[in-house]
């Protein structure tokens, strides 16, 4: 997580306040006695407990046999303590941190038995392991870690720092708190470099519902797909505990309950990161005249607090202490001052404690309603949510905790504030935020963009119902997806997995059209004219042998280079026409220019214009080195992959984008899944399980996720008692 380190407050140097840890609750030695590992194919881990304290153990034990240090040294980032390792790399992210961890002791009672179970097992489960494997450390790494620490990851972050940045840079060049910029924006209008094209489609996830309606089945399937680097952690496990939960998904490397998306018996859902609602608001306070450290409201002269948090950082010569002051407010935290003036950032989820308690109450429900239940915690204060159920129900959720103004929306500016009622102290009703159950056309979807098209069935509707949700927009990765599932089409879940792996560049059907006229008009010969007949012939795929695909993707790069999206279309992204635009080209003759220019230019890197897609294009893992396809979001690939260059051949080798991907269909009683790691259960080239499933992804393949014990029990490859004396 991220964290606010806020401006101008003071440095110094003080005596350390650091917040006690309590004593761990029972001998970790213990809890292998109550948990089993059992290892499938590919290495996926399925543990089975008799406790939740007993399953956070197994969970915290796989993560470190399979991730190394990883785990342990985020739970000691978490302690605030790293920089006494890692130097002064650390030293800001364990003041936020350190502030985090008060934070989780404070309110760590306030969880419910159940999480705190988990955290405590999580924590035992590393300690247990560095005890016996102490030498996979430095020296000197503790192995006294508590729930404390696991819980302090959960606690929700401030205000964003880009943003508090912005409005103090402009209040320090005007002094106008009210000219400062408006971060908000009011949707693309082509005013910005590739608006409404897919510019920031990188990072994310795609996800699809289906209702029994639209399945060869008539049972519901769901589709989870996030695309992020290839080491952002995402860990497939199955964690059972008899008559308490049974789930399988995605369990975030450094904590039992990290950014959760899979299913049990009864339910699935995927989260798809982030939507984009303007959690935060900016408010100017009177500071009391007597007294600086104390401001005006509601005619009552009130406190500001501060915190001290010291670090201790290694350096050449040994070790040194810094220590910041940190000033809040129960509105927020101070984030600048001026003569007579506090300013403060009031952010939806600051200090939030129960996103943990919330994803492992939503792993366990057993209903609609009991996942709805779990949501309205409103500890989860932002993702987009799909779901579906055995019941056959589907579901879309724009979830987050959004903040009911009783004022414009601020954007970078600073809102006065003499009253209470000046600001906002309370979130937008739950069943009021952008959500479908069972829509017509029985799909939903989301790959990151707005919630107006999450079916397009239901009717549209642009206007927002409150100001701070995000505006309407439909990049060309949604589009995508809609193309191929907003239709009247039944799918099995094989074909789900297979449609799922579209190569299509939807941007070549929305601008070769107009490339191919541009070149045919200045009647081209030689090499030239070779070229466009490959672009004519080329299926529009970033497909492992499409040739034409490479000498598009180097052109468009060349024509769209810091032009925004007005100078590249000839019409930009419309929400009223939102599945035909962007489409053509602004330039054509800057269009040809780029266009002979790719050509000499895919030839120097890759030898020949008409090379093949996947003959540059690589997944190397291990000694994996085979044909991928896939393409950036940007160019409107559902499959999206990214790409570095090897600096040994010039060869592009998948590093993010597709990676993790599961599909399950929800049958009366035992689901049905597919599931793919592209980068394994191990980062550890020595690890069996460290490429074994690379060539599977690159040809769009899917291993069969063991469910039932007696699947499992068949697909054993390895099964032991996590760090029983013996090992």
């Amino acid at each position: 997580m991220t964290r606010l380190l806020l401006a101008g407050l003071a440095v110094v140097v003080i005596t350390p306040i650091t917040p006690a840890a309590p004593a761990p609750m029972a001998a970790a030695p213990e809890l292998w006695r109550d948990v089993e590992i059992i290892r499938t194919a590919h290495g996926v881990p399925h543990i089975r407990a008799t406790s939740l304290r007993a399953g956070g153990y197994g969970l915290a034990w796989v993560q470190c046999e399979d991730y190394g240090t990883r785990t342990p040294m985020r739970l000691l980032e978490a302690r605030g303590v790293s920089a006494k390792v890692l130097g002064r790399q650390a030293l800001e992210a364990n003041f936020e941190a350190l502030r985090a961890r008060a934070r989780a002791i404070d309110t760590y009672h306030l969880l419910d038995q159940e999480t705190r179970d988990i955290y405590d097992g999580f924590a035992a489960g590393v300690n247990r392991y560095i005890e016996l494997n102490a030498s996979e450390f430095l020296p000197g790494m503790p192995r006294d870690f508590t729930g404390y620490d696991v819980a302090a990851q959960h606690i929700g972050d401030g205000p964003p720092a880009a943003r508090v940045r912005r409005f103090v840079t402009t209040l320090t060049a005007t002094g106008r708190p009210d000219l400062a910029t408006a971060a908000f924006k009011a949707g693309p209008a082509g005013d910005e470099p590739g608006a409404g094209d897919g510019a920031d489609d990188e990072v994310g996830s795609n996800a699809w519902a289906f209702a029994p309606s639209r399945t060869t089945s008539g049972r519901a399937i769901l589709l989870r797909n996030p695309h992020l680097a290839w080491n952002a952690g995402y860990y497939e496990a199955h964690l059972t505990v008899p008559g308490v939960m049974d789930f399988y998904g995605d369990f975030r490397i450094g904590g039992p309950l990290i950014v959760i998306g899979g299913f049990n018996p009864h339910l699935g859902w995927s989260t798809t990161n982030s939507n984009s609602g303007d959690l935060t608001e900016l408010y100017a306070l009177e500071e009391d005249p007597a007294d600086r450290m104390r401001y005006l409201l509601d005619g009552a002269s009130l406190p500001v607090t501060k915190e001290t948090y010291t670090v201790e950082v290694k350096d050449a010569t040994g070790y040194t202490r810094e220590s910041r002051d940190y000033e809040r407010t129960p509105i927020g935290p101070v984030v600048h001052r001026t003569a007579g003036k506090i300013y403060i950032a009031r952010t939806a989820g600051d200090n939030e404690y129960r996103a943990g308690e919330q994803f492992l109450r939503m792993m366990r429900a057993r209903s609609l309603a009991e996942w709805k239940d779990a949501m309205r915690i409103r500890a989860l204060v932002t993702s987009n949510y799909t779901y579906a159920d055995r019941a056959g129900n589907i579901f879309y959720l724009w979830n987050t905790a959004l903040p009911h103004l009783p004022h414009p929306a601020g954007g970078d500016r600073a809102t006065p504030v003499r009253e209470m009622r000046d600001l906002w102290t309370r979130y937008v009703p739950f069943e009021a935020l952008p959500q479908l159950l069972n829509p017509r056309g029985g799909y939903v979807h989301n790959e990151n963009d707005s919630p107006h098209f999450a079916n397009f069935r239901q009717g549209l509707r642009l206007e927002n119902a409150f100001p701070n949700i995000e505006p309407p927009t439909l990049r060309l990765r949604s589009q995508h997806a809609l193309m191929l599932i907003d239709n009247d089409r039944k799918f099995s879940l094989e074909d789900v997995v297979r449609v799922k792996h579209s190569y299509r560049m939807i941007l070549a059907d929305r601008v070769k059209p107009d490339l191919i006229r541009a070149v045919a008009a200045t009647r081209p010969s030689g090499e030239t004219a070779a070229a466009l007949a490959l672009l004519r012939r080329w299926n529009n795929t970033a497909a492992p042998d499409s040739r034409g695909a490479m000498l598009f993707e180097i052109w468009w790069t060349r024509y769209a280079q810091g032009q925004t999206a007005a100078r590249q279309y000839a019409q930009v992204w419309d929400p009223r026409d939102p599945m035909r635009t962007p489409r053509g080209l602004a330039d054509p003759a800057r269009a040809v220019d780029a266009f002979t220019w790719a050509i000499a230019e895919t030839k120097t890197r890759h030898g020949a214009f008409d090379v093949a897609w996947g003959d540059v294009h690589r997944v190397r893992r291990g000694p994996v080195d085979v044909p991928v396809g896939g393409c950036p979001g940007a160019l409107g690939c559902f499959r999206v992959l990214s790409y570095t260059r090897d600096a040994t051949d010039g060869k592009l080798v998948a590093n993010s984008g597709d990676g993790w991907v599961i599909a399950v269909e929800f049958g009366p009683t035992t689901p049905r899944a597919y599931s793919v790691l592209a980068y394994g259960q191990s980062p550890n080239p020595a690890s069996p399980w460290h490429a074994d499933q690379a060539e599977m992804f690159a040809r769009g393949h899917m291993k069969k996720v063991r469910f039932t014990a007696r699947d499992i029990d068949a697909d054993t490859v390895k099964r032991y008692r996590p760090g029983a004396p013996s090992q």
